[in-house]
């Protein structure tokens, strides 16, 4: 989740298309479908809830963003609730079976104080039983040493280009910079991100201190175990019975 997406619709447009083909939403759609309340957590442009509303849902679905030029595309669709804000600020408690945060916008939470606040508000809002699926790149696969950039399409058949830098690499953290550039474009838009990528160890420390009581864990998309140097760290958390 680039911070220049909050701002800026043209890279907003461009998310769908950058992010075309993605393995998690095949893997994230039948746990929403089977969930009769479902809340998206940096929903982005909201197209895992809109496709379950094409699928058939039948019950709630809320989509959560900070980024107002992503709900804007989101917005475009309706029978879905989609809300702008985040964890800090969305305040309801009990009211979800089933959390999701994919394209590991997890790992926008950066430090402590605002990774415990996020998963106080996940705890908060899950109803009894709930459960909250995620997925965080797994530090030792060192997946940035691989980013690359992209030739992509805007909606016009416009060429743009996605250039990948990373910036800075210290303990748990990556900074790294998107620029696109297109020939119908006056000036590059440059996105600058930072990650946190926590280990096993330190994310089961941080969801156990908030309540929640990890299920499984596999290591990619096709639920394979979760190895040393696997891709992701799939959870599956459910809220703890105290409290």
């Amino acid at each position: 989740m680039a911070d220049r997406l909050f701002t800026e619709p043209r890279l907003a447009e461009l998310y769908d298309t950058l992010c075309a083909g993605r393995p998690d939403f095949a893997f994230y759609l039948p746990l929403v479908m089977e969930a009769g309340s479902v809340l998206d957590v940096g929903c982005g442009t909201g197209e895992l809830l809109i496709a379950a509303k094409d699928a058939g849902h039948a019950g709630r679905l809320t989509g959560l963003d900070p980024a107002e030029a992503m709900l804007g595309v989101a917005r475009r669709r309706e029978g879905v609730e989609w809300v702008r804000g985040d964890l800090s600020t969305f305040g309801r408690r009990g009211a979800f079976d089933l959390i999701v945060m994919t394209g590991h916008a997890f790992q926008v939470l950066v430090e402590d104080d605002e990774l415990r606040a996020a998963l106080a508000a996940v705890r908060a809002a899950l109803a009894d039983g709930g459960r909250f699926v995620f997925e965080t790149r797994n530090p030792l696969a060192r997946d940035w040493e691989r980013w690359t950039g992209a030739e992509i399409t805007d909606a016009s058949g416009t060429p743009v280009r996605v250039d990948v830098e990373v910036r800075q690499v210290t303990a748990e953290r990556v900074t790294f910079t998107q620029t696109y550039t297109s020939p119908g474009w006056e000036r590059p838009e440059v996105s600058w991100s930072t990650l946190r990528f926590l280990g096993v160890a330190g994310l089961a420390a941080f969801l156990t201190e908030a309540g929640l009581e990890i299920e499984a864990q596999y290591g990619d998309w096709n639920r394979e175990p979760l190895t040393g140097t696997a891709p992701e760290i799939i959870t599956f958390a459910r809220r703890d019975a105290a409290g």
